[in-house]
Order: structure tokens, then sequence, then C-alpha cells
């Protein structure tokens, strides 16, 4: 995905809230889920779309399926970011 379809995925709470709970580390889609007030179907769907976005990525371990952050794609981001409020001379605004 490319940089609009990453800034739509962190555009959602809840999956904002999902990426805050997965800075902590990798965690299983039970224990995202025990952290909302919303179907698993729904926290499925929105982990889906992190990954998707390539946000996350999952490993699986016999039964179970962990996640967690892919920090490459938000140093992306931010060097997008940095370079919007830089100029090219290398003065301060």
């Amino acid at each position: 995905m490319g940089m609009s379809e990453t800034l739509k995925a962190i555009s959602d709470p809840a999956r904002r809230e999902i990426l805050e709970l997965l800075k902590d580390g990798r965690k299983t889609a039970g224990e995202i889920s025990n952290c909302f007030n919303l179907t698993g179907a729904t926290v499925s769907y929105h982990l889906s779309y992190l990954k998707k976005a390539n946000l996350v990525t999952e490993t699986k371990q016999k039964n179970f399926i962990f996640y967690e952050l892919n920090n490459s794609v938000f140093e992306e981001v931010l060097v997008w970011i940095y370079k919007l409020g830089g100029n090219k001379n290398g003065k301060e605004k």
C-alpha cells in the first residue's frame, strides 16, 4: 500500500489504539480483543486492515497468531512528514 492507504489505516481511532497496544510488544488477537468493547470480528477486520497497510506483521506459533508493529513503515511516514516541514536551503523558517 502507498502513503495514502497507510494514512487512511491510521485515521481510524480503533486502529490507532491497536497500534498503541502493540508498541509494548507483540500480542495475540485475543489479547488485543480483550482490550476493546468490540466484537472479535471487528477487531479481526481492523487487524487485517493494519496488516494490509503493512503497519503490523503476524507470526504464527502453534495455535496462536501474534501481531507486532512494523516499525519500518512508521519510519517512512515520519521521513515523509519531516520532508514536508523542511525547506530546500537548510535555513530555519
